[in-house]
Formats: structure tokens, sequence, C-alpha cells
């Protein structure tokens, strides 16, 4: 994929996940790794409107507020930046206001082992990062911290991060766990949900290893943990 590509890419993307009421007006953001830079959509910019040359570029080991593109990234570069920084394996982050998600985020609720697609995520649970100021610093320490041994995780009082190797894994992601979010909030209304005990995880986990979480075949557009068993 070039460049040019992988722009366009992100654009679709955009729109696409407010078509599917994932995200919604220019509340969201995507970045993608790109030799050595970050890929990131330029801040309050509707996706409707939105250009290949307008998605901003910022060398991921550089200074701060070093970024190249005629419109400002998006205030949460910060995250974005630190995320690929610290973290080699994720080549893309999808950053949602999805609703059932920010639900759990603003009330403070991680996501427990409910079903066994949580384990797609990394681990046992999907974790909530304690709660700062967007675009900030702190925001980044409190996101990477949640995130550790994870792929994904709620933000306190905002919304949820999604991240994979390629943007088409992120993007799945972040409907995975919108799916699961919305699962887990209607378990709640009638009773609660029967937690999955950490070994069946594991267990789930290791199975993913050799099925449902390798290279997606050349025809599909989405990875399917757990399919085709």
């Amino acid at each position: 994929m070039t460049e040019e590509d992988l722009r366009c890419s992100i654009i679709q993307h955009c729109r696409d996940m407010n078509a599917s009421g994932l995200n919604q007006g220019t509340s969201g953001n995507i970045s993608a790794r790109y030799d050595g830079q970050m890929l990131i959509t330029p801040s309050a910019i509707p996706y409707s409107m939105m250009t290949p040359d307008m998605i901003v570029s910022m060398p991921i080991d550089g200074a701060d507020g070093d970024w190249r593109g005629p419109k400002k990234p998006s205030v949460e570069w910060p995250f974005h930046r630190d995320i690929m920084r610290s973290r080699s394996e994720i080549g893309a982050i999808v950053h949602t206001h999805s609703m059932f998600a920010t639900i759990l985020a603003i009330a403070r609720k991680p996501i427990p082992a409910c079903h066994y697609m949580i384990a797609a995520f990394g681990g046992n649970d999907v974790r909530v990062c304690d709660y700062a100021r967007y675009g900030t610093s702190e925001l980044s320490r409190n996101v990477l911290m949640a995130l550790k041994g994870r792929s994904a995780c709620l933000m306190a009082n905002h919304g949820m991060i999604a991240t994979g190797p390629t943007l088409e894994k992120a993007m799945w992601a972040a409907v995975e766990l919108e799916t699961i979010a919305r699962q887990y909030y209607h378990a709640l209304l009638i009773g609660g949900p029967v937690i999955l005990p950490d070994g069946e995880i594991a267990g789930v986990r290791e199975g993913f290893a050799t099925y449902g979480l390798q290279e997606q075949d050349a025809t599909s557009s989405e990875p399917r943990p757990g399919d085709g068993r």
C-alpha cells in the first residue's frame, strides 16, 4: 500500500465508522503507521470534506508538535503517537465515542469476560483508563497503563481506543469492542452476566493463536477471531 492509498483508506474508514453509528460527527480519530511516520486525521474537519492531502504526517520519534500538512492534527495526537512509540506491533489506532463503550466509560465500568471474544483484546477484561483531559500527556500515560497487555481500552468519561497491526484489524477491533460493550450493558439490565473463568479465557487465547487471529484471507476485508472453528 502506498502512502496515498493509506491516506485514502483512513478517510474511508472514518466515513464508514460514522455511517455505521460507531462514531458521531468529528469526535473520533484514526491514525496509521507508515515508514516511521504516523498518519492521523486532522482536527475538526468533517469526514465528508476530508481529502488525502489533509491527513497529517507526524514523525513517530519526532519532537512534540512536529507535523506536516495543511491542517492541524487531531487534538488527540499525543496518545496516538505515544501508543505507536511504545508498541511497535501496533500499526493503526481507532478512537471513537461509540454509544455503549462510552456509556460504560462514563460509568467507569471495565468489561469483564462476559463473552469469550473478550480474549481477542489480550486478556480477561477491557480496562478503563483513569480520566484526564483530552489531548494531554496525562491522558497518554493513563491510556498506556490501561493498554498494558491489551489491544483496546475504555477511556473514563470519554470513549474507547482499539488498536491493531493494520487499519482493517484496528477497525474490526473497534466494532467488536462496541458489540461486547452493548452486550454487557444489556446483560447488566437483566441481572448481570455470568463471567467466564480466567482459565477459559486463557484457553480461548491459545485457540485464537492457531485460527482466529491468523492473517486474514486475501479475499476477506476483516479478520474474524473465533469464526470457522
